[in-house]
């Protein structure tokens, strides 16, 4: 899948993809993966601008507290709510 946007979205996005089918990270757990640990506010912008959700699970990154945070896809967070019950992870 070739992937459109800066080098640090593209570098986020990737990072997604390797989240498995059922889990969550914390957008700090993602900026921490990345090597990035100071830049979880941009990590956050970079998942919002996702155009490939849901190929690119932007739906498994919540926030620290546990809630939902956002979801760029079509639907927003009531998607975003469907697609973590489907891979069993209720929130």
């Amino acid at each position: 899948m070739f992937l459109k946007g800066t080098k640090f979205q593209i570098k986020v996005w990737k990072h997604l993809r390797k989240i498995p089918k059922g889990q969550v990270r914390t957008y700090s757990q993602v900026a921490n993966a990345i090597k990035k640990p100071k830049a979880v506010r941009a990590v956050a912008n970079a998942i919002g601008k996702n155009p490939y959700a849901p190929k690119i699970p932007c739906h498994r990154v919540i926030r620290s507290d546990g809630s939902l945070g956002g979801y760029s896809g079509k639907g927003g967070i009531k998607t975003k709510r469907k697609l973590l019950k489907l891979e069993g992870i209720l929130l």
